[in-house]
């Protein structure tokens, strides 16, 4: 094997790359995502300095649905999103995620530091309800449920008209994650956190209703750390949207 194919490859293992170089292009990505006030020591807690709280006392909680990934494949993942402040900046932090594919788990925390385990998410529409589940290790630790496609976001229910413009913009705001790699004596080799923004977006439906959250303790996947204290609402985006490589925007071993 030559050095140059060794450093044209773009993952491990080199037999059989665990996923190719990107950007990663999503077909039909479907979000359903549920708001709600929370702990304000819990969210200090979880978020890494020097990301400070932006003020609002929200987490997110997300399900979404990846049917068609470029590279990736066929997956659902759902985890916990806060919102937070960089240097002034509205950003939003990826605090926990759970999914049910090989690529995406390895390739999102060797390349963005996205806090990726395996477990088994779900998103489906069960009558008139649209409803996330996550279970880890058998156990179900988040159940989401929210009334179906309710009120459009998108259709100006007097004109008829789209103004999608909103929504494209809280997709496209910074995403910011924690990523962690050893050195191979155990060490830090990586500590940084990585920012970057969806991009291409074209939004094929938006909508927003009822909904309600349920969080299990669990030690191997916390999501109940973040404590539900009230609902805000639900939202449900279906897009087709490009993920790109990012950028360090605070580098822990340099400071």
């Amino acid at each position: 094997m030559k050095i140059e194919t060794i450093l044209n490859t773009a993952s491990m293992p080199i037999a059989s790359p665990s996923y190719p170089r990107g950007p990663y292009r999503f077909i039909n990505r479907e979000y359903f995502i549920v708001t709600y006030d929370s702990d304000p020591d819990a969210i200090r807690a979880a978020l890494p300095e020097p990301l400070e709280p932006d003020g609002s006392g929200h987490v997110l909680y997300e399900f979404i649905r990846m049917p068609d990934s470029s590279g990736f494949g066929d997956y659902t993942e759902s985890g916990l999103v806060i919102p937070a402040k960089y240097k002034g900046e509205l950003v939003n932090f990826t605090a926990q995620m759970y999914l049910d594919d090989e690529p995406p788990i390895s390739g999102g925390r060797e390349v963005w530091g996205f806090p990726k385990k395996y477990a088994n998410p779900k998103l489906e529409i069960i009558h008139d309800t649209l409803t996330g589940k996550l279970e880890y290790a058998g156990q179900t630790v988040a159940l989401g449920t929210m009334g179906y496609k309710q009120e459009n976001l998108i259709i100006d229910s007097k004109t008829g008209l789209a103004h999608p413009e909103e929504i494209i913009k809280k997709l496209s705001k910074t995403q910011v994650n924690l990523k962690l790699i050893p050195h191979v004596d155990g060490t830090l080799a990586i500590a940084q956190l990585v920012a970057y923004n969806m991009m291409d977006i074209t939004l094929k439906g938006a909508w927003s209703g009822p909904a309600r959250l349920h969080l299990v303790p669990h030690v191997n996947a916390p999501v109940a750390d973040l404590p539900v204290k009230n609902i805000v609402g639900g939202t449900h985006f279906i897009t087709d949207i490009t993920l790109p490589y990012g950028r360090v925007l605070y580098d822990y071993l340099k400071k």
